[in-house]
């Protein structure tokens, strides 16, 4: 009896253990097996713009010294994180964590020194490139469909919110370095945002085992800086507030679905994209059988598009011609049948192994709206056609919805994989070289 006792025991954490290995082997496998078809397409002359299949980057192993912070801060990160965040008064975490996660975003991004920060937002293809050409946004809003090829990538590829808060730093003597703080300060604003979340769906003790991985996940790399980190923070909110309105009654669920809806509206005219962030607070409203708040935030989110379409610019109009412009850019040599697979495969390894591990692991129902709703526009915007490769960057915004799922790995095993998050990001960031 003993003896079968003794198996059964040594056997459990072994069952427990092999489904999140086995998700992370295959997602390794996975990646691999992009990589080497990226490679064979590319060695018959396919062009698929990808240094590293399936990354945008290349490989090239490098520590600025500024970088050099990243050691300590990470160490520090595996010593006490989960601890701190099991022991931190609750509004101190949010502070806390929201501070770390904007740390760890620069500390990465100095491994390539300060250029690290400034790559992108410097870049002759972003936003601030074309700041000088915009006299007054209402002419730009009411001419942009119509004069749409004069401006550079990213202006084409997105509605013109972000350029009009690049071309708003410019007029106020702003450069690089201010669009860069904007970008970092709003992603780390998603990390409380999405803890108050998870703690109205799921409870506080879910909420703290989910915040070290949120402060310090791998997808950090493309946070400082990129666009897509801005959208992150805002759709985040956006997210965030009907939740909350899910949980409530009355007038107070109205004000926060309102609230919601305004911010969805200003992610709307941030990137298009971003209209699919709205599946999770769907998928929430569908579990809490509550979808008046979906309805008020719809109502919330017309004032933002109303005003736009009055200054000029018709949302649907510009998504058409962004279209246009997408299908005649890059994307035209960019196979569709390998970034289907090719983009979950990046997804999958930006997250990170825990993150993975806890995908597989999740057994927790609310805490899967958040995550399989987070998971549900993934592949929407996979089966889209309009996200060819770059999602290591332009997923960010669904990235963080999808990271609480590593607090539903077991207790006794999710120091190890935070430590393996943490190392892995490091790792990742030092190795590949970004163009953004």
């Amino acid at each position: 009896m003993t003896s079968v006792l003794t198996r059964d025991a040594i056997s459990a954490p072994a069952r427990r253990l092999s489904r999140p290995m086995l998700g992370v082997i295959a997602v390794g496998v996975l990646v691999i097996a992009v990589h080497l078809w990226g490679r064979w397409l590319q060695a018959r002359g396919h062009r698929l713009f990808l240094n590293l299949p399936p990354l945008v980057g290349h490989l090239e192993v490098r520590l600025a010294w500024p970088g050099l912070a990243a050691v300590p801060l990470g160490a520090a990160a595996i010593a006490w994180g989960p601890s701190l965040a099991e022991r931190l008064p609750w509004r101190r975490l949010l502070w806390a964590a929201g501070i770390a996660g904007a740390a760890w975003a620069v500390a990465l991004a100095l491994t390539e020194g300060v250029g690290g920060i400034l790559r992108s937002p410097g870049s002759p293809r972003d936003y601030l490139n074309d700041a000088p050409l915009i006299g007054s946004p209402l002419p730009f809003l009411d001419g942009l469909v119509e004069n749409i090829e004069r401006y550079t990538t990213h202006v084409r590829a997105h509605p013109p919110a972000m350029t009009l808060v690049a071309w708003s730093v410019w007029r106020l003597g702003g450069g690089p370095a201010w669009i860069a703080a904007l970008e970092i300060a709003a992603a780390a604003s998603a990390v409380p945002a999405v803890l108050l979340a998870v703690r109205e769906v799921s409870g506080e003790a879910r909420a703290r085992a989910a915040a070290p991985f949120l402060a310090f996940a791998p997808v950090a790399m493309t946070i400082a800086s990129s666009g897509d980190a801005f959208f992150a923070g805002v759709g985040a909110w956006a997210v965030t507030l009907v939740v909350l309105a899910t949980g409530r009654e009355g007038r107070r669920s109205d004000a926060l679905a309102l609230g919601g809806g305004l911010l969805f509206g200003v992610t709307a005219l941030l990137s298009y994209g971003m209209v699919l962030l709205g599946v999770v607070p769907l998928a929430v409203a569908l579990g809490r059988r509550r979808l008046r708040p979906i309805g008020v935030a719809f109502l919330g989110s017309l004032p933002v598009f109303g005003a736009f379409l009055v200054a000029g610019f018709w949302w649907v109009e510009g998504l058409l011609a962004t279209r246009l412009q997408y299908l005649a850019s890059a994307a035209r040599s960019r196979p569709f049948s390998y970034f289907v697979v090719a983009n979950p495969a990046t997804f999958g390894l930006v997250l990170g192994p825990a993150v993975v591990a806890g995908v597989t692991s999740l057994r927790d129902r609310p805490i899967w709206w958040l995550v399989g709703g987070a998971l549900a526009a993934v592949v929407l915007a996979d089966l889209s056609g309009m996200s060819k490769a770059e999602v290591e960057r332009i997923w960010l915004p669904f990235a963080f919805w999808v990271l609480p799922a590593a607090a539903a790995l077991p207790d006794r095993t999710r120091s190890a994989w935070f430590t393996a998050s943490v190392t892995f990001g490091f790792a990742l960031e030092v190795a590949v070289r970004q163009p953004w």
